[in-house]
């Protein structure tokens, strides 16, 4: 008797494990006859209830969003309010020359930022999806979005999965999960329910969101949409997993609130002593505005900006797309790199790796090159003609399979990865699948079966046929009864059996994959596939290292950054390929599997530390993939993860850097990415950590630079103003200084190519700020060289020279610009030459010191400069006197670096 359509359905609460129940209750409960499906009256009050299909994507971000971040920023904020407190006393040049500055530092933010952003969302282009439904009882094509709980899908190869489904039938029916649980291999599928408590790479009755259909048909009903499916749920932690603000941004928002508290109390305290002092309390508002201003770092935010541009640009060349301009340098200062196995350390395909035939020695494999070339070690080619049991073996994988494969056409290169492999090794060996077929044509195929875990084929022009089959090791050897070894069969003892099922399983234990074939002859197509078969031998398979890998860990372990494999895969194939690789950098490899892994709200403190120093994790949901990350940080690492998945998307959320895949990574992982790698390639990595360490590099040696200059100001103006002198420079000359002649040099410093050993040291720490308090010494001790040199300069022009006012305040302006243009020599390296440094080697500063000249040098003679600036002409003395002057800090700086003082 046929059911009725109900016309009541589920509330939005998810079923129960629809997975361990049968496929007949899964429909009764979402109450649908499977012959006729949903009603489309019924449609609209399922979407209602349930909602659309629909994952919720990161909104993109508007050019209005990225123009105000370039605002959100303490140093900016100061210069605003310097801008705004000079417009109110009529300095209107003053706040028009600040705010050039903080147009050009969002300008390039902003256009870099935007360009990055835009990259990434052509990254992110999808095409809307269909799906075969069946509704009203007839089958018809609808879009994706548009299922519902309770429709009845239809099935076939090469469908993207757009809904959790509970599957009714199933032929040969096998779906590709990496992107959900970052497993490579094929997983078949089955009616049959399995059991509640299996974890989501095991259900092998359900087909989740975001999957795809590698081969087969069949027929699933919905069980969950949009958000409350398996994608769905980790989209959602991903959500709440929260973005990290970057470390650069944290010492630079320190660094913005210590020279915030510094120009406060300067300019305070001049204010104040002055007009308590008895002079006129506007005057000394005027100097206080004129010390703040000397005391802000103007050039620092532009500086800065093009730096962390520039680094992005370089990024971009060597394939990894910068969304944030401070991400760039967050990479230097990585010292874990949680990174996924397949696809990243792998090349994510297979090859055979060994042909073991029964009664002869192995053939261990190598393939190189991208177009199937490969040598093998006992030979340059596969020799079968004298080697009738590797014949054997080879011939049965080729026949076999329903794989295609050609060296010339990827494609048309299309299966299961396994069987693809086998193909690859059969042209390689002379036996092609089209020759063989014309020898040996298949009558029947018996279809892969997961409970019997074996597939088999019947080949033949006529009787009797050659029944071949492949399949898990331990189910082909069990169902054989004889073996073939060079000369004869022999019978296959209950001895024999356990010896192959042992190297079986020592082959596993190094991280292959494993097959057996076996074969026998019968006259009749109807006779059982599986009974009295003739054991043929192993096949391995392994998905090899990319290239430049092991190269790569062997840097990152020098430069002091621990590698840590975190993968959907068992764990002795983890533990193998990371011992392939060289992952076991002086350390134990063990792998700890994610259903031993405990909350760390329940670990105690050493076992704590113990799962820290674990190098592979096998097997760990999204949710352990967050904890992770986070037991890291709290440990004060800074962590770097690898993802392409639906299932990282979280942890690259919540990492300090999230690096997802361009080539393969999803959509969901692309979203939650600070960085996207479009050629998915780990030494590409390796190469951007270094860019960022170099950046850092560049960013102190500016601010070591840029601060020095500001002091000195601070130290001229201020002695100048208790010893009641006039001030020996203006207001308009200090913002001339900080924003033309000194940014120039200082630009030239964060073009540096940097140390060439940057990745022989270990990452700095991440609580060591921009600043140490060795760099804070440098900065004084600099700048109050400077300071004493122009209050020197300004005081024997005036006093000595008896020069007018205007005249001793042009000297000492232009005293301080070229001791500033040379105190970039300063910031060498501590330890190198003090001809040849990296400082000498950058051909960009000795531009910048000539335009730098150029410009002090426009400022006095050209009129509308001067009559801004308020400068004067000097005489041949008076050049010859500031060009002295400034290189007394220098020469003063020099001796205490020889000394090693500084």
């Amino acid at each position: 008797m046929e059911k009725k359509q109900h016309t009541t359905f589920p509330p939005q609460d998810k079923l129960s494990a629809p997975w361990a129940s049968p496929s007949g209750d899964v429909l009764d409960e979402l109450g649908i006859d499977a012959r006729k499906g949903v009603s489309e009256q019924e449609v609209p009050r399922r979407r209602g209830q349930w909602g659309p299909n629909r994952i919720r994507t990161e909104k993109k971000k508007s050019a209005w969003a990225i123009l105000i971040n370039q605002f959100k920023s303490v140093i900016i904020i100061l210069l605003l309010a310097a801008a705004v407190i000079s417009f109110f006393f009529e300095g209107w040049v003053q706040a028009a020359a600040i705010a050039v500055a903080l147009f050009l530092n969002a300008a390039v933010g902003f256009f870099t930022e935007l360009k990055a952003s835009r990259s990434m969302e052509a990254l992110q282009k999808l095409s809307r999806v269909k799906t075969v439904v069946r509704r009203n009882g007839e089958a018809r094509q609808i879009d994706a979005e548009d299922l519902v709980p309770g429709d009845i899908v239809l099935l076939n190869e090469g469908d993207i999965v757009s809904a959790d489904l509970r599957i009714l039938e199933a032929s040969k029916l096998q779906a590709n999960e990496s992107a959900l649980t970052g497993e490579s291999m094929p997983v078949s599928k089955q009616e049959k329910p399995c059991a509640e408590d299996a974890p989501l790479h095991d259900r092998r009755s359900m087909l989740w969101k975001g999957t795809t259909l590698l081969r087969g048909s069949g027929e699933a009903v919905v069980t969950a949409t949009g958000m409350e499916t398996e994608l769905g749920n980790i989209s959602s932690l991903a959500e709440e997993a929260g973005e990290e603000k970057t470390p650069l941004e944290k010492k630079l928002n320190r660094l913005g609130h210590v020279l915030l508290w510094v120009t406060g109390a300067v300019a305070a305290l001049l204010a104040v002593s002055g007009i308590l002092a008895g002079k006129e309390a506007y005057l000394m508002i005027e100097t206080a505005i004129v010390l703040a201003i000397a005391a802000i770092p103007e050039g620092l935010p532009v500086v800065a900006t093009i730096a962390l541009a520039r680094g992005m640009w370089r990024m971009a060349r060597e394939n990894a797309i910068v969304e944030k301009l401070a991400a760039v340098e967050t990479l230097g200062s990585t010292d874990i790199i949680c990174t996924d196995k397949t696809g990243t350390l792998t090349e994510n395909r297979m090859e055979v790796s060994v042909l073991h035939p029964s009664g002869a020695e192995p053939v261990r494999t190598r393939f190189t090159g991208e177009e199937g070339e490969g040598f093998f070690e006992q030979s340059s080619r596969i020799e079968v003609k004298d080697r009738p049991r590797v014949n054997d073996l080879i011939r049965c994988g080729v026949l076999c399979n329903n794989a295609s494969f050609s060296r010339t056409d990827p494609e048309k290169t299309v299966g299961d990865p396994l069987e693809v492999a086998l193909l690859q090794a059969g042209e390689l060996a002379g036996i092609g699948k089209d020759a063989l077929k014309r020898r040996f044509p298949e009558q029947r195929e018996e279809a892969f079966d997961s409970e019997r875990k074996m597939m088999a084929t019947y080949n033949g022009q006529d009787a009797p046929f050659l029944v071949l089959v492949k399949g898990a090791p331990e189910e082909v050897i069990a169902a054989c009864g004889r073996y073939r070894t060079e000369s004869k069969e022999s019978s296959f003892s209950a001895e024999a059996k356990e010896r192959w099922g042992r190297i079986s399983r020592d082959y596993a234990k190094k991280g292959l994959r494993m097959l057996a074939c076996a074969e026998k002859r019968v006259h009749q197509l109807a006779e059982e596939p599986y009974a009295d078969l003739v054991f043929l031998g192993l096949v391995g398979f392994f998905d090899p290292p990319r290239g430049e890998i092991r190269s790569s860990l062997a840097e990152c372990a020098r430069a002091g950054i621990r590698t840590v494999m975190v993968t959907g895969d068992q764990a002795d194939t983890a533990e193998a390929v990371a011992a392939d690789l060289g992952l076991d950098q002086d350390r134990t490899l063990r792998a700890v599997e994610g259903k031993d892994l405990k909350s760390p709200d329940d670990m105690s403190e050493s076992e704590l530390n113990e799962i820290l120093d674990v190098p592979i994790f096998a097997r760990v949901t999204p949710g352990q993939k967050l904890d992770l990350i986070e037991m890291y940080q709290k440990k004060r690492h800074v962590v770097a993860m690898t993802g392409d998945g639906v299932n990282d998307a979280p942890a690259l959320k919540k990492a300090d850097i999230g690096i997802a895949m361009g080539q393969r990574g999803t959509q969901v992982a692309r979203e939650a990415a600070d960085i996207v790698l479009q050629d998915d390639s780990f030494p590409t990595i390796v190469r951007a950590v270094a860019q960022g360490r170099v950046i850092f590099g560049n960013i102190r040696k500016f601010i070591v630079y840029l601060l020095p200059c500001h002091v000195s100001e601070i130290a001229a103006v201020g002695i100048a103003s208790v010893l009641r002198l006039p001030l020996p420079l203006l207001p308009l000359q200090i913002l001339f200084l900080n924003l033309v002649t000194d940014v120039f040099p200082a630009l030239a410093l964060g073009m540096g190519e940097g140390d060439p050993r940057v990745m022989e040291h270990p990452p700095r720490s991440p609580d060591e700020q921009v600043l140490t308090r060795a760099h804070w010494a440098a900065v004084f001790v600099y700048g109050v060289l400077m300071g004493l040199a122009v209050f020197g300069c300004f005081t024997y022009v005036l006093f000595v020279m008896k020069a007018d006012p205007a005249r001793a305040v042009t000297v000492a302006y232009f005293s301080l610009g070229l001791a500033s243009l040379w105190h970039v020599f300063n910031v060498r390296d501590r330890h190198s030459r003090i001809f040849r440094n990296e400082v000498t080697r950058n051909r960009f500063v000795w531009a910048a010191l000539l335009l730098g000249i150029i410009l002090l040098s426009l400022s006095l003679y050209v009129p509308f400069l001067a009559r801004v600036l308020k400068t004067v002409p000097l005489t041949g003395g008076e050049w010859a006197l500031a060009f002295g002057t400034s290189l007394v800090p220098l020469a003063a700086a020099q001796v205490l670096k020889k000394l090693k003082v500084m």
